[in-house]
């Protein structure tokens, strides 16, 4: 039974705090967070992160999947049909991963739940990026997950030109930009976790960019693809493959 577990509702809920910076997940309080791997010489890295929405369906960044194409993987990959990889600002930074074979969910593997089509957060969300990223600008990568308190910032604020301006659109979710934590603390394809107001976690966003100045640079908020701007062509792509 696919959905015998539900979606969204960790066996270990994290221990979500207001700590400023990124700090250790509680293991398994993010079931759904995927690291996806690459092979070098018989040694296994982390190059980007992913969320489990079906037992046999990851969603990622287009960005993270389309540099995973040398992956000899019997994995199939769909990135979103208007990615451009040269223009990252152009948005559909979406990629959709089907596994060979379908994952047994447990206490430790979860699927995360998908936000209503359309909706967009108010300002000032709480939401959690996760992700082995860097601790800080070129730091060294994490063995423990981790996690970090963004705050959302609505689209009117992260346009302004002295934000984001035109690179930001609609079918993006800001988040941080205090210059204190970003999504340094997250990975390129990872989850934005933001909580319901039943109580279950909603991947709203996906890690696409952020500022090449720094991981925590002022008013250059962390920018993720916005998960309610696809649900459509997420069912789509996992209905006809």
């Amino acid at each position: 039974c696919l959905l015998a577990f539900g979606c969204g509702v960790p066996a270990y809920p994290p221990l979500v705090s207001r700590v400023v910076g990124g700090e250790n997940a509680r293991p398994y309080s993010w079931p759904w967070q995927v690291s996806l791997q690459y092979n070098a010489n018989g040694k296994w890295s982390h190059t980007c992160g992913g969320t489990l929405i079906a037992t046999n369906w990851v969603m990622t960044a287009a960005h993270s999947a389309h540099e995973q194409e040398e992956m000899t993987s019997p994995a199939k990959i769909i990135v979103h049909p208007y990615w451009n990889p040269n223009n990252v600002a152009n948005g559909y930074d979406i990629a959709l991963i089907k596994l060979s074979q379908h994952v047994t969910l447990s206490d430790h593997i979860q699927l995360a739940c998908l936000p209503p089509a359309q909706s967009v957060l108010a300002s000032n969300t709480a939401c959690y990026v996760t992700g082995w990223g860097r601790l800080q600008t070129n730091g060294p990568l994490p063995d423990d997950l981790q996690q970090g308190l963004l705050l959302v910032v609505d689209y009117a604020t992260c346009s302004k030109p002295s934000w984001w301006g035109t690179t930001v659109k609609r079918t993006m979710v800001c988040a941080g930009g205090d210059g204190i934590i970003s999504s340094c603390n997250g990975d390129s394809g990872g989850p934005l976790n933001c909580q319901a107001a039943d109580g279950t976690w909603e991947v709203h966003g996906i890690v696409s960019f952020g500022s090449s100045l720094s991981c925590n640079y002022y008013h250059k908020p962390s920018v993720f693809t916005r998960v309610s701007a696809y649900n459509s062509w997420i069912k789509q792509v996992m209905a006809s493959n």
